[in-house]
């Protein structure tokens, strides 16, 4: 059975239902309860537990131990929740060596891989582009107050329409990855430019959430959504990379 409207399963009862394969896209889980459940090969991708949350496998948290072991494998990534300015620019210096080495590799690979989909995940051309308007909406949208802030290479998040926000700035064909590398180019040293000036005292500063305009965000918590969703998308770029030289 293929399901693709939303549906209210709150509070649901399942007893010796069969979800063998099955696959939950932006499904809210929080809560949830599975006892005597067969896990084997069970899949999940949550970085919102990493902010505060908890996974319980066996009575076991495992998000601590999950955040320690990405940090193990991605070097610098630890430094996200820097809180002054020089750990804030030298948190931004590791995102720039670390995507740098990735960008080295994918230039090695066969052409067309930039835009292969795997399990109909954002392809490498789609991640970079959306680390683009990441970078629009908490750099130069929320802290810096662009009016018009999103480049047309910007790739939405699936629900941004629904935010009531225009997706008609988007480009609605995949531009050339030569542009798309030449833009997030671009982005990146305007972060880091902006890390080079930054003091103490700005990162105290308030701006409307570009999400929820009611709700004060700090510049520091502005900052430290753009190093999660650089560590994050990274993540996930390279998981599918290595899908594809894999062949899976």
């Amino acid at each position: 059975m293929t399901t693709t409207d939303q549906q209210d399963l709150r509070g649901a009862h399942l007893v010796e239902a069969d979800l063998h394969g099955a696959r939950l896209v932006r499904c809210d889980l929080s809560g949830v309860v599975m006892r005597g459940v067969e896990f084997d090969g069970a899949d999940i991708d949550a970085p919102w537990l990493l902010d505060g949350g908890s996974l319980l496998v066996n009575g076991v948290d495992v998000v601590p131990y999950v955040d320690a072991e990405l940090d193990r494998r991605f070097p610098g990534r630890s430094q996200r929740r820097a809180g002054d300015p020089e750990g804030l620019r030298r948190a931004w210096a590791a995102v720039e060596a670390t995507w740098a080495a990735t960008l080295e590799r994918v230039a090695a690979l066969p052409a067309g891989t930039v835009d292969v989909q795997v399990d109909g995940e954002w392809s490498f051309a789609q991640t970079v582009r959306h680390l683009v308007m990441a970078t629009d909406t908490w750099l130069r949208g929320a802290v810096l107050g662009v009016e018009r802030p999103y480049h047309p290479v910007g790739q939405p998040n699936v629900e941004y329409a629904a935010d009531g926000h225009d997706p008609a700035v988007f480009s609605d064909t995949e531009p050339a990855w030569d542009e798309v590398l030449a833009v997030r180019a671009e982005r990146v040293a305007m972060v880091r430019d902006y890390l080079a000036g930054v003091t103490a005292a700005d990162l105290t500063g308030t701006r409307p959430n570009p999400w929820a305009p009611e709700h004060q965000e700090t510049v520091l918590s502005c900052l430290h959504t753009i190093l999660e969703e650089e560590w994050e998308h990274h993540r996930y770029a390279v998981r599918d990379l290595d899908a594809i030289a894999a062949g899976r």
